[in-house]
Formats: structure tokens, C-alpha cells, sequence
């Protein structure tokens, strides 16, 4: 089983293209040592041909681009991409559908909860519709599945205490399957991966997981609680926007501390994390702890 990261940042990427935070500031003038990262999105494959990509965001073209892995040339018109399976319906992890129009129908794999958003509250397939077209596959909230195409890897969905987008209806009243971590098993080596880039609380479920792993690869977001309303930019804490953030009591630094997985990966960085700075304290904190930070173009083996 291979992993690439495609994108490891958090929505709007890193540097954000209206912000001028110390991190997004540094890195355009050269006085921060950091990477720039686009939004976050992985790819999955057992033979390094076909690949299901798990979120597909606005930066998706960048990142095929950067991936040459996804483009195997076998025909004029040829992708990679057997499968898109989504983690929930933020804009960050959605609208790159769009820029998958040319191609042909579209095998798409999300919650209900999901496919109810983007049918009505962020009208994606309507529009799909009008090009490719999508076939959607429904994910169960529970239990383990394959991908057609995708011989030898189980993905297992968890629905996850978190929130639907900012634009659903019911952003205020969670639903089971508004927001997903998926367990991702080689079957033929045993070894697993958890992937949740959006994790706002650490229930049983998802503490199983955690300690079944090998590989983590976990919501990086936020260092801190009131991270967004110290530096001004937003009057919402982490736990608001459905994120733990890495620092504090529970935060996800104890939070992996308690675990055994071999690698242990944070992605979805927000732009004003310091872990970006790889000079920071708190990069050096988490190197200390044995926690890796996500890049684009990082890759996972088992």
C-alpha cells in the first residue's frame, strides 16, 4: 500500500493568499523557514497505477501535476484517479470536483450526510451532472469496504464527533457521517493507517483506531485552543470549528503520546500553526515527541 500526500495544509492553504500572519508573511519575504503546502488531500493505491484520491481540493490540478504517479499515460485521455472518496463536504475537500469535469463518470464515495450536501446546500453534482456525471457509492458509517479496481486495501469509515461545513443547515446539530476518519488496511501486509484530517474529539471509537495503527495521520490544524482569537482573525476557538487542537490538557500531542503507531503524522495545517516555522518551539516540541509534520509529496509505505 502506498499514501502520497497531495496537499497538507489546512483551507486556503499555506501562505494563505489574503493573510499576512507572521507565517504566511515570513515565508513570501524569506524571514520564516517553511514549505508553502496546498490543501490538504491524500491518494491511496495498492500497485502504484490506480489510486483512490481521498478529498479532492481546490488545488487538485497543482497536485496532479506534482504527482506523476496519477497520470500513468496508458491512452490520449487517461487519470490515475479510479475513485474519489470524501471525508465530509467542506469546500476545502469538495470543490475540486469541479476540475474533474472532463473525465468520465465520476465514482464518487461518501457518507449520505455527505451526498445530501452536495446535492442541495453546496449543489456540486447538479453541476457535475451537466459534464461528467457522478455515480455515488454510499459509505456506511460502520464496517469495512472495497474499491472496485483497488485490489488488496480496506477502508474502514468512523464517524467522527465533529461538525458539518459553515454553510449546511445543520452546522449546530452534528449528524452521524456529516464528518468521517477512515481506517486503511493492507491486507495483505496487516498494516493500517488512520487518516482524520478534521477531529474534534477523541471518542472510543476513534481512540480504537488510534491504538490499532501503525500510521496516524491526524488533524494538525491548530496549536492552540484560541489560537484564531488571539491573532484576530476569527472570534471561534479550535473546539468551534471542529478541531483538537495539539496543545493543552487532552490536546492531540497527549492525545498521540498514548499511542504505539509507528509513525505519528499531523496534516490539515492551518496557516498561522507555528509548526510550520521549522525553526519554531513548537516544532521542536513535537520532534521531541516523536510527531511528524505533513508536506505535499509525502509518502506512507506499508
Amino acid at each position: 500500500m502506498n499514501i502520497v500526500v497531495l496537499g497538507s495544509a489546512a483551507g486556503g492553504g499555506f501562505p494563505q493568499w489574503n493573510c499576512n500572519c507572521r507565517n504566511c508573511a515570513g515565508l513570501r519575504n524569506g524571514t520564516v523557514r517553511a514549505t508553502a503546502r496546498t490543501q490538504s488531500s491524500i491518494a491511496v493505491s495498492a500497485n502504484g497505477t490506480d489510486w483512490v484520491l481521498i478529498n479532492a481540493s481546490p488545488d487538485i490540478l497543482a497536485q496532479i501535476r506534482a504527482t506523476p504517479a496519477l497520470q500513468p499515460a496508458r491512452g490520449q485521455r487517461d487519470t490515475g484517479i479510479a475513485a474519489v472518496m470524501l471525508m465530509d463536504a467542506q469546500i476545502d475537500h469538495v470543490t475540486g470536483l469541479l476540475m474533474l469535469r472532463e473525465g468520465k463518470e465520476l465514482p464518487l464515495y461518501c457518507t449520505a450526510q455527505v451526498w445530501r450536501e452536495l446535492n442541495q446546500g453546496l449543489p456540486l453534482v447538479p453541476v457535475l451532472s451537466h459534464y461528467c456525471g457522478v455515480r455515488w457509492h454510499a459509505l456506511p458509517i460502520e464496517g469495512g469496504m472495497h474499491v472496485p479496481g483497488i485490489d488488496g486495501i480496506r477502508f474502514t469509515p468512523l464517524a467522527l464527533n465533529s461538525k458539518a461545513p459553515p454553510y449546511s443547515d445543520h452546522r449546530n446539530d452534528p449528524h452521524p457521517g456529516d464528518n468521517i476518519g477512515l481506517l486503511i488496511e493492507d491486507t495483505q501486509t496487516g498494516k493500517s493507517v488512520f487518516y482524520a484530517p478534521g477531529l474534534g474529539a477523541i471518542d472510543p471509537q476513534v481512540d480504537a483506531a488510534l491504538q490499532t495503527a501503525d500510521c496516524v495521520l491526524v488533524d494538525g490544524t491548530f496549536w492552540r485552543a484560541d489560537e484564531m482569537i488571539a491573532l484576530g482573525f476569527s472570534k471561534k476557538t479550535a473546539a468551534d470549528m471542529g478541531h483538537l487542537p495539539q496543545s493543552g490538557d487532552g490536546g492531540m500531542i497527549a492525545v498521540l503520546d498514548g499511542i504505539k503507531a509507528r509513525r505519528k503524522v499531523l496534516i490539515h495545517i492551518n496557516n498561522t500553526n507555528p509548526i510550520l516555522d521549522e525553526d519554531s518551539a513548537e516544532r521542536a516540541l513535537l520532534a521531541r515527541h516523536g510527531i511528524e509534520v505533513a508536506f505535499d509529496g509525502m509518502e506512507i509505505k506499508s
